[in-house]
């Protein structure tokens, strides 16, 4: 007999998922252990294991549908064999396509790759007018692009209709190309559309979290100015010596996000009191320092967490990072990965941002905003204006926790570690 595959609970707050891809289509043969298919859920996007050897019979969902926990999303038996029948039913507009059109169009593995934010993207020629009206995600746009294909002569098949890039894969397959260009060859105009985007389970989850943040956690705000040359020369110091050796003889090398980690982290040892929670009737003093750190992704902004990292050394900080960030970039992180942080560090240093202000990240008492090193005129000690880097440090407070005098004890613990940075590999 058929079994039916149900939507499994993947997060302790999910109460339903949205099938972002099939990894399996109808008629494969699976087997116990196999991934069949991409859900995401209010924290990250998760693959569903199917626990049956045989062949996915029937997909009773499509790829934008939500269900709710317990739902059928397919069934697996014996070819041949009886389909069951279910009442439930995506939520979501898209139904599944006929399967020789999903055969053609399903994504290989490399689907549970995040689409990369909205970018300006050289766009092919329009078969018609109607071309900047269609609904198409941005990876599907740079897809089209890269493979010549009109986007006017493509069906969506994403939510809503929307053009996604299993569609433009599909067209290019079938022989659908672009309209011969009908002005001289250079660089495109960017392409600028007007849509109404399905409002994501993770995009939804944190505009909850963040609201309840903002509205319930009185924030206060404190910034402190640090002397960045000092960490710029132990960083290019350590990646002169480490980052040509292979890993067994201890190469690797260390980015700035790293190091305002681990000087976070130990921090915290001079000013324990930044490392609380609000609890109503407590306040809960922790006793270790599981540091959060934010990493964007395509949909909104993660926040994995590095366990115990007050006793980890730059280098277990340096490669635990790098294994999350990939992990978040593929949508790979499980939801005990993202949970449980007793302060978080924001950093966009990297896109030139100087100063800003993060939001807390509950029930952390605080959040660290990290500027870019700028190179700015500086009064030296003995008068003479010098070329001085200057890196921003901006702290949010939980005002029920922490008072201002606290936040300024971190921050200038912290900028007393990142002038001498050393200190933090002893």
């Amino acid at each position: 007999m058929a079994e039916i595959i149900e939507m499994p609970k993947l997060s302790d707050t999910m109460t339903s998922g949205t099938l972002v891809s099939w990894l399996k289509n109808e008629g494969d043969a699976v087997a116990a252990g196999d991934m069949i298919a991409e859900v995401e859920t209010d924290k990250a996007t998760m693959e569903v294991e199917c626990f049956e050897d045989g062949v996915l019979l029937k997909q009773y969902i499509g790829a934008g549908d939500s269900i709710e926990i317990g739902g059928a999303i397919c069934a697996v038996g014996e070819a041949g064999e009886d389909i069951p029948e279910v009442s439930n039913s995506g939520s979501g507009s898209a139904a599944p396509a006929p399967q020789e059109e999903k055969a053609e169009a399903a994504p290989p593995k490399a689907a549970a790759e995040p689409e990369p934010a909205p970018t300006p993207v050289a766009s092919p020629a329009p078969s018609s007018s109607g071309d900047s009206d269609l609904k198409v995600s941005p990876l599907a746009k740079k897809v089209a692009a890269d493979l010549g294909v009109s986007l006017g002569n493509v069906s969506g098949t994403g939510p809503g209709g929307r053009i996604v890039r299993a569609d433009v894969e599909a067209a290019a397959k079938n022989g659908t190309s672009a309209a011969a260009p009908s002005a001289p060859a250079g660089p495109a105009p960017a392409l600028l559309t007007e849509e109404t985007l399905p409002v994501s389970g993770m995009r939804s989850a944190i505009a909850r979290t963040l609201v309840g943040s903002k509205t319930q956690a009185p924030h206060f705000y404190l910034q402190i100015e640090v002397d960045g040359a000092p960490l710029s020369e132990l960083r290019a110091s350590l990646n002169g010596s480490l980052a040509e050796l292979p890993p067994e003889q201890g190469g690797i090398k260390f980015t700035v996000n790293d190091l305002t980690l681990r000087a976070a982290a130990e921090a915290v040892r001079r000013v324990p009191a930044i490392n609380r929670s609000w609890m109503g009737d407590t306040i809960k003093q922790h006793g270790s320092v599981h540091l959060a750190f934010g990493v964007a992704i395509d949909d909104g902004l993660v926040t994995p967490v590095i366990r115990d990292a007050h006793a980890k050394s730059l280098s277990q900080i340096s490669v635990e990072a790098k294994g999350l960030i990939k992990k978040a970039r593929g949508k790979k992180l499980k939801p005990d990965e993202m949970s449980g942080s007793t302060l978080t560090v924001t950093n966009l240093g990297m896109f030139g941002i100087s100063d800003f202000y993060g939001i807390i990240n509950p029930p952390n008492a605080a959040i660290l905003s990290v500027g870019a090193t700028i190179k700015t005129p500086v009064v030296a000690d003995d008068g003479t204006i010098q070329v001085g880097y200057r890196m921003k440090v901006g702290l949010s407070g939980d005002h029920r926790v922490i008072d201002g005098a606290v936040g300024a004890q971190y921050l200038a613990a912290l900028r007393d570690i990142l002038e001498a940075p050393a200190t933090m590999l002893v």
